[in-house]
This record gives structure tokens, sequence and C-alpha cells, in this order.
């Protein structure tokens, strides 16, 4: 079991680590750093090795989100590392994640943002730097709450303006900048 505590470890680092230097550092969410400073993130490493194994690991922290109080868990990060490695698989998986959503009457109280090693937008190559704004080093479902979305885009001006930010942060940045952040799936800790 100690393996499998260290390998947890290290995959829960790895995407703190990312999420430090990436999201925050990058300020590519300005709503992650309050979250994070707070201690309200959750990290969730799945052990799922199937879709379906996953699919219950997903209604067990949906369920669990729905019901913790947002002052001590606010988001979560749902990490598979095993499952959904290639990107199309995971973006198939992402509508089941949808469904799931809805049959928990969750639908407009929380809502789930991806991220994954390979990400690519529908309308981009897949060397496109934009894509980077979704690349973590593991497959994560962000689990997020609707209220607390609302509140801080109601706090934030320009939220809309968001995508367009982050994408010139990641031009100005490029490949290489990203790269020497050393939070890619590269950089992420080998089981």
């Amino acid at each position: 079991m100690t393996g499998t505590a260290d390998r947890q470890a290290e995959i829960v680092a790895a995407t703190r680590n990312w999420l430090e230097r990436a999201v925050i550092g990058l300020n590519l969410c300005p709503f992650a750093k309050a979250v994070h400073v707070k201690g309200q993130v959750r990290y969730v490493v799945s052990t799922a090795q199937t879709d379906t194994a996953l699919l219950d690991d997903l209604e067990r922290e949906l369920s669990f989100l729905a019901g913790a109080a947002p002052e001590a868990v606010d988001t979560s990060l749902l990490i598979t590392p095993d499952v959904l490695t290639d990107f199309a698989a995971f973006t198939d998986f992402l509508d089941l994640a949808e469904v799931v959503l809805r049959n928990q009457g969750l639908a407009g109280t929380l809502q789930i943002a991806s991220f994954h090693p390979d990400y690519v937008f529908a309308d981009a190559s897949a060397e496109d730097i934009a894509n980077y704004t979704n690349r973590a080093p593991y497959p994560t479902l962000h689990l997020i709450r609707e209220a607390s979305l609302a509140r801080a885009t109601a706090a934030f001006p320009d939220a809309a303006d968001i995508y367009r930010r982050n994408i010139e942060t990641l031009q100005r940045l490029g490949i290489e900048g990203w790269r020497a952040l050393a939070v890619d799936a590269a950089a992420r800790p080998k089981p």
C-alpha cells in the first residue's frame, strides 16, 4: 500500500505544482488563487482502471462536493492517471460525465471543467499554444460550484475576456517558456 500512497502523493504534488505555477502563477484562472490559499481545493486521485470505475468515482466526488460546506471544500480536482490517457477517449468520457451530473440532479449546482496533458481545442491544431490553457499533468475533471463561479465572475471585471488574455499570456510565454515551468506531461512524476 505504501507504493500506492507514494504514487498518489506524487500525482497530487504534480497537480498542485501545475496549479501553483501555471494556473495561478500565470493567472490563467484569476479565481483559483483564493480557494488555493484558503485550502479549499480537494485533490482526489482516482485509482480507476476503467471508464465504468471512473464514473463511480465521479459520482462519489460529485456527491461529496455537493454535500460539503463550501468554506471547507469549494472545488474538487478528480485526477485520473490510469484511464482516459488518450485525449479522444477523454473527450468522449466528458459526455458521460455530463449525464452523471444531470442524473444526480446537480446540473446548475455543479459543473465540470476538463484538463488533459494532450488537450486540443476543437478549432485548434495540436501545436497551438492556446491548448496549454487546458493542459494538466494528468487527465483531470475539475468539479466547480456554480454559485462560487458566479460570485467570482461578478467580482472580476471583464471575466469574459479571461480566455483571450490567457492565449495572449501563453503566446508571450511560448512553448519553451511553458516547458520551463516544468508542469506539463513530460515533467510529471513517473509511476
